[in-house]
């Protein structure tokens, strides 16, 4: 039975699921346990196996379509293993139901990503090693305690000694004390290649000495003498209260909100997954989006030298962005009346763990919906906004990006990044003036980098046969359809192959992308659909033939357009960690398929530009960058006004 919410929680509540109410839902810690244990007694697996996922499978469209409360339903996890001794791949499909392996499959010549007790194993074995001790004490570094070591993976060079390896290339900063913020010392020319199947090193690349920067840079409380000695004194409180609760009501991992009804979901990889988005018009639920989620996201930087040119990472395909999801914190991530949805994940021994409070939920003020005063009459109508966020944050090592899904009264759906944390660092000679980076502080610089999104959004505008049209505003020439030269007008263009509907954004041309379902109309007749708006945006700066854009040539388009296909889940593959490159949407839509009127999937890339600035040292305060899906004749006209007016302290505000 559903539970309104402000029966839930006061300020915040999460909602243990241990049952399951429908087939999306996904799989609870027992379930994780359960099929790790199935697959190890079946297989015979040796002692040292992990575990890199452990999750739903999620069935087939026509099973969640048809499902009804109540029937039952067939739970199916699918497994990616790890085995170090035989360093080898294998898929395996396990039945929860019948408690048996479905499917057991050795996948060639791949690398699952790095498990986050690879990160720890790798830093030890990296710390003990005699030849980077030497090294170390090479720079003056006698504690190899307060040493820092980042694991980041290789990515793929063609280097004959790295095929067939599972690689980590480990970074390394020296901490003053053990809070330090170790970012603030690179320990510069020194990296470490570890072999992560054997966990031992492989080699060292030592490039030259380059001195310590010579200041801290501390940012936590415990440290405020270091930036001023005081915090701000004149910061009075801000308080957001629902003193009836909030107007969303939670059912397991379903949620409605106003006229929104969604599924929220969550896996090791993708992080936060939506799922069967619609909006209730007119006495029925319509369907906007199957499912959404960020698909693979990827870091290039811009520094040639030493071994910077190999910073390329795939925080979702190489690391999983979705198991390095923080605990959130009421007041601090979330402020309000918060509901927290939990995240059981699996660890490489096949356990499962429970990330507490990895999404949060809650809704915003967002200033006026609507407004209009008529001046002759002196009648103000005026409607005030919210809109229901969902949220997670995740900590890649130095960096944390926030995922803010966004759903407004009147149907537009906004998806928005937050990108915080710790800008890479590399040290500098005193006095050089680097060529591909910012000076942060003495010695210490952030090379520019971008950072390239991927949103994969599996579209049902009204129903799964929809076309993707492209929108642009052209000027009409002088002549007599244009005899004052003031006309322009809006042209589509229907994408009618994976081929052809591969795009870039056009700012001065207005573009935008509108999916249709022809075959449901409006009451003006016409087809209903909903737009793509991009925000922020830009194209990566490598050249074709770097090996960072064979691996994640997703950045090279904004917009990708598939067919669906149910095995078709990343814009990188499904193993990207050190994979040469080709895989994902380009592998996808070489056979052109057919896009129109069909089952379809919008992939979308966003790219964020940062050239590093001072204050942006030690942490830095927070980028946006992001899209929107705004409705586009899928209403008749305008579908809030029905919301009704807000009381004011001096009266209504209409009248």
């Amino acid at each position: 039975m559903a539970i309104p919410a402000e029966k839930q929680f006061a300020s915040a509540e999460r909602q243990a699921v241990t049952h399951i109410l429908h087939p999306l839902d996904p799989l609870t810690a027992d379930e994780i346990e359960a099929a790790a244990a199935i697959l190890k007694e079946a297989s015979q697996l040796g002692p040292r196996v992990r575990f890199e996922t452990v999750v739903l499978k999620e069935p087939d469209k026509e099973v969640v379509e048809g499902f009804s409360e109540g029937d039952p339903i067939s739970r199916e996890a699918f497994l990616v293993v790890l085995d170090n001794d035989r360093e080898a791949t294998y898929e395996a499909t396990v039945s929860l139901n019948d408690k048996e392996v479905i499917s057991w499959e050795h996948i060639p010549g791949v690398q699952p990503r790095i498990m986050f007790d690879e990160f720890a194993e790798c830093e030890t074995t990296v710390k003990s090693d005699p030849e980077f001790q030497e090294a170390l004490r090479k720079r003056g570094i006698s504690d190899p305690s307060l040493v820092m070591v980042d694991p980041w993976s290789a990515g793929y060079y063609g280097y004959p000694e790295e095929e067939g390896r599972r690689l980590a290339l480990a970074r390394n900063f020296l901490r003053s004390s053990p809070n330090d913020n170790g970012y603030a010392r690179p320990i510069e020319g020194l990296s470490v290649l570890v072999d992560l199947n054997k966990m031992e090193v492989m080699r060292i690349d030592d490039y030259g000495v380059v001195p310590l920067p010579p200041q801290d840079g501390n940012y936590g409380a415990e440290f405020l003498d270091q930036f001023g000695g005081n915090f701000r004194q004149d910061l009075k409180p801000l308080d957001i209260t629902q003193p009836e609760g909030s107007s969303f009501t939670v059912d397991g991992h379903r949620v409605t909100w106003q006229k929104w009804h969604l599924r929220v979901g969550f896996t090791p990889r993708e992080g936060l997954v939506l799922h069967t988005v619609g909006y209730e018009d007119q006495g029925r639920i319509r369907p906007v989006l199957y499912r959404a989620a960020l698909s693979d996201m990827v870091v290039p930087y811009g520094e040639p030298g030493g071994d910077h040119y190999r910073k390329n990472a795939f925080d979702a395909g190489e690391y999983g962005i979705g198991s390095l999801t923080n605990p959130l914190t009421l007041g601090c991530d979330c402020l309000g009346e918060i509901f927290y949805f939990d995240a059981d994940l699996n660890t490489g021994s096949g356990k499962a763990f429970t990330i507490p409070n990895a999404v949060c939920m809650h809704e915003e003020d967002y200033g006026i919906l609507w407004k209009h005063t008529d001046w002759r009459t002196g009648q103000v109508e005026v409607r005030r906004s919210r809109r229901l966020v969902i949220s997670s944050i995740a900590t890649v090592g130095n960096y944390e990006y926030g995922f803010f899904w966004y759903f407004y009264q009147d149907g537009t759906i906004q998806l928005e990044i937050k990108l915080t944390g710790i800008i890479n660092t590399a040290s500098i000679e005193q006095g050089e003036d680097p060529k591909y980076g910012s000076i942060v502080a003495p010695g210490l610089i952030g090379h520019i980098h971008q950072h390239f999104f991927n949103f994969r959004l599996d579209m049902s505008v009204d129903g799964d046969a929809n076309t993707v049209q492209e929108v642009n505003t052209v000027a009409e020439p002088l002549g007599p359809d244009n005899p004052h030269a003031n006309a322009f007008y809006a042209q589509a263009t229907t994408l009618k192959s994976e081929v052809e509907a591969q795009r870039v954004i056009d700012p001065m041309s207005g573009r935008y992308w509108v999916v249709t379902n022809p075959s449901s109309a409006n009451a003006l007749g016409r087809p209903v659909g909903y737009k793509l708006m991009p925000g922020e945006n830009i194209l990566p700066f490598a050249d074709p033939s770097a090996s960072i854009m064979k691996r994640a040539g997703f950045m090279a388009k904004h917009l990708w357009v598939t067919p669906y296909a149910a095995d078709e889940l990343s814009a990188t593959g499904s193993y990207p960690n050190q994979h040469p490159g080709g895989a994902g949407l380009p592998e996808y839509t070489k056979k052109d398929r057919n896009v129109e009127n069909t089952d379809l999937v919008l992939w979308y890339t966003l790219g964020y530009h940062h050239v590093p600035r001072p204050e942006d040292w030690p942490v830095s305060p927070v980028g946006y960058c992001g899209f929107s899906l705004k409705p586009v004749g899928f209403f008749n006209t305008n579908p809030v006004l029905d919301v009704p007016p807000s009381a004011h302290h001096n009266g209504a505000c209409h009248g």
